[in-house]
């Protein structure tokens, strides 16, 4: 996957940041929630997923950079990332998205994305 930003979403994807929540999230050995809220921020640019009960009902931040693909006509959206990956994430707190987090969720994605 050509990548040049973690934080921005690729330029050929279709869809708005509106269509994009609700759409259905899927890593690449499976699905991992629905799109709980994004953000079209360039350079910061990220989706939050409402994991459900897959991981207790945690929701992750995902940054734009890792979608790969987003299928419109389905509302799914497909991750470069696996299922322990997500997992495996920083734990997402709405009252502390501040820059620190934003860092450490930076340093935890950039060695699975290309």
């Amino acid at each position: 996957m050509p990548h040049t930003d973690l934080w921005t979403f690729q330029g050929n994807l279709p869809g708005t940041r509106e269509a994009l929540v609700g759409c259905k999230v899927e890593a690449r050995d499976g699905s991992i929630g629905k799109v709980d809220e994004a953000t079209p921020d360039t350079g910061r640019a990220y989706i939050v997923v409402d994991t459900g009960p897959w991981i207790l009902g945690r929701k992750v931040v995902i940054p734009a950079g890792t979608i790969g693909r987003i299928d419109v006509d389905d509302k799914k959206i497909f991750v470069a990332l696996t299922k322990d990956q997500i997992k495996d994430s920083p734990e997402y707190d709405p009252a502390k998205f501040d820059e620190g987090y934003r860092t450490r969720l930076g340093t935890y994605y950039e060695p699975y994305v290309h």
